[in-house]
């Protein structure tokens, strides 16, 4: 898909099919801007004929929008996959919550990505569209004229499961020819793949990095995230100082709070613990909720008062505001088909 290319790579891709040099650039806005072929009207359609293969086709089969104003997305691709996006307003302007694969393999206890598990991995452009879809829809260009100003790695997908494609899709939307959206306005998460995290910080990315934490102990963690099988919290929380040392960037640690599981005062107290003195900031999220799972999420009450015990403690932590929970648009929601119907 010519999408996965960069603007130097299609001046090659146009060069090889025997067109001018120009239409490369011709091609590249008209896909920065989200563009059908029918709807680019500087381009000959013996041109278009020969890009026709190349070109990104999809499909949007649903998008919804939350009474707090969030939209999601389902986008069928070209293989009549199904990807699921989601666009949030802030008062500095729109987020766009990107998937990363064709459902997960990770097989998070409290995720609705998961079910199914993997089907496939997405290609770098295939990321970048859905950006582009929300950007055209919102009325925006490229550039200067884009309305997505933030971008975060957090839908279907484990990120760094994927990674030569996530990281070309973050040089793809990071480039000045491009959208140009700063990595320092990309938020990548994962569940803690630690050689990754490092390979991440010695690719030279500068992301905000986000993870994906949900227990204080490996024993707790082991009953709700498979991947603590593999990466202790200790070799993640190692890799993760890597990366502030690397960067200069603080992690930001994401725990989801489910009755009964990971949400008592004790379990904050030990999360203090192995996080004091670390350059990071606790994201507290009660579980929202996914009727395939048995797991309940805390109220908000309790929520704001461990936030607050964590304060005191010394580690500095916040109540994430959920939004888009009405339309299964909130974390750990999102799937590989169409959803969210309510």
């Amino acid at each position: 898909m010519i999408l996965d290319l960069t603007l130097g790579e299609i001046y090659e891709y146009v060069e090889k099919l025997g067109l001018p040099k120009f239409r490369g650039k011709q091609i590249f806005d008209a896909l920065m801007q989200c563009k059908t072929l029918e709807e680019i009207t500087n381009i000959p359609q013996v041109v278009k004929d020969k890009i026709e293969k190349d070109y990104p086709k999809y499909n949007i089969l649903k998008l919804l929008e939350s009474k707090d104003g969030t939209k999601k997305m389902a986008l069928e691709l070209a293989d009549k996959s199904i990807v699921e996006s989601v666009l949030l307003k802030y008062k500095y302007g729109y987020t766009v919550c990107v998937s990363t694969q064709v459902g997960c393999r990770m097989g998070c206890k409290f995720c609705a990505s998961t079910i199914g598990g993997l089907q496939r991995n997405l290609s770098a452009g295939e990321i970048l569209l859905q950006i582009l879809v929300f950007n055209k829809l919102l009325g925006g260009g490229s550039k200067d004229e884009r309305k997505v100003t933030n971008v975060v790695l957090m839908g279907a997908g484990e990120p760094l499961d994927n990674y030569e494609n996530v990281i070309s899709f973050l040089r793809l939307v990071s480039n000045p020819d491009g959208l140009n959206i700063s990595q320092r306005n990309i938020s990548l998460s994962t569940c803690g793949i630690v050689p990754k995290i490092r390979q991440l910080a010695d690719d030279g990315f500068n992301v905000t990095l986000t993870i994906s934490l949900h227990a204080p102990n490996d024993e707790i963690r082991k009953t709700i995230m498979p991947i603590a099988n593999a990466f202790t919290i200790k070799e993640i929380l190692s890799a993760c100082d890597y990366y502030f040392a690397k960067t200069g960037r603080r992690v930001i640690f994401e725990y989801s709070l489910i009755d009964g599981v990971n949400a008592s005062e004790e379990n904050m107290r030990e999360l203090s613990k192995i996080l004091k003195g670390k350059a990071c900031h606790v994201n507290l999220i009660p579980l929202n909720s996914v009727k395939e799972k048995n797991l309940i999420g805390v109220n908000r009450k309790k929520a704001y008062v461990l936030c607050g015990l964590l304060e005191r403690l010394g580690t500095s932590a916040t109540v994430r505001r959920t939004m888009g929970e009405d339309i299964e648009g909130a974390c750990g929601q999102l799937r590989n088909k169409l959803g969210g119907a309510r």
